[in-house]
Order: structure tokens, then sequence, then C-alpha cells
């Protein structure tokens, strides 16, 4: 948190810098602004065969194969995680999008407050179709249902397009810095 003045000067003198990341919130129970129904949009829970389609919407948008990376994530995604929340949309289909969450498991079995959001991402070929969108409202309505009550992401700042499409879904800069 940028209050914690002692902390941000301990980092400040053991040669850290602020990271080009903003770190997001949003508190799950807030209204969405506009009104979709994303229930027209099939979106289902990932699995690990889903691994392949998201490194291919992945390479459409960075240009590079980030298949270890991607490895990764889905096993603490769907392995590690305490609750499975990451999803998929399709449409007539097709993979359409996925979305990459967590939710970790707290003392007595219970569910952490807090959710987070790793990675979204829309097959360029259906941009516009609020593939997104739906991805974001079924994550946030699975997470009511667990009682979580925020969560954050992390952002690169100059990523207009997906702060842009972040903040229309509720999301605001929270109070934490990225070293």
């Amino acid at each position: 948190d940028w209050t914690e003045h002692g902390l941000a000067s301990f980092f400040s003198s053991s040669g850290f810098q602020l990271a080009s990341r903003l770190v997001l919130a949003r508190d799950v129970d807030a209204p969405v602004e506009d009104e979709f129904d994303w229930t027209d949009l099939p979106v289902r829970s990932m699995t690990e065969a889903d691994l392949p389609a998201l490194v291919r919407i992945d390479k459409k948008h960075t240009g590079r194969d980030r298949i270890a990376y991607y490895r990764r994530k889905a096993h603490e995604a769907l392995r590690q995680s305490g609750v499975r929340v990451s999803l998929v949309a399709e449409i007539e289909g097709q993979f359409a999008g996925f979305l990459m969450a967590r939710v970790d498991l707290g003392d007595f079995g219970r569910t952490e407050p807090t959710a987070v959001l790793d990675t979204i991402g829309v097959d360029p070929a259906f941009a516009g179709k609020q593939v997104g969108r739906a991805l974001l409202e079924q994550l946030l309505n699975n997470l009511r249902s667990l009682r979580v009550e925020r969560v954050l992401t992390e952002v690169e700042w100059d990523h207009f397009d997906l702060l842009r499409f972040l903040q229309r879904g509720g999301f605001r800069r929270s109070q934490r810095l990225t070293f």
C-alpha cells in the first residue's frame, strides 16, 4: 500500500524502483456499469485440454509462443488454486476466449476474501462479440457464490485497450504499488 511509508522507504533504499504495472481492484458485489446479457455466450470451466487454444490466442496478441508460461499458469490455476475459477468462452463451438483466475483457501478451508485475475484473452476473430465481458460476468458470479469480496489484477500502464475494458468492468486503480 502506498501509505506504508516505512516499507516503501525500505524498498527504495534497497534499490527497488516502481514497476510499470498498475494494480487494479474491483469489489465483487459492485454492479457493472452497463447492461449485457452474457448468458447468450457459453462459458465453462477451463480444463488442461484448453492449453493449445490459450497459447494460440496469446500468440495472436503477443507474436510469441509462451507455452511454458501458460503451462505453469494452467497448472497453478487448475491444480494449485484452492478453488477453480478459470474459464473459457465458446461461440458456435469455437474457442473464443479465456480467463485465468485463482482463489486460495484460507483458514479452516474458507476461501480467501480476495481473488486474483491473472490473464484474460480473446481471439481477435471474436473481437466486439462481448467474449471478455461474458468471461468477467461469469467470474464475478462464481466469486459471489464463494463469498469472495474483491478481485485484483495487474496491467501494464500502457495497455490502454485492456485498461479501458477493465474500467468498464468496474475495476479501479488500487492503493498498491508494484516494484
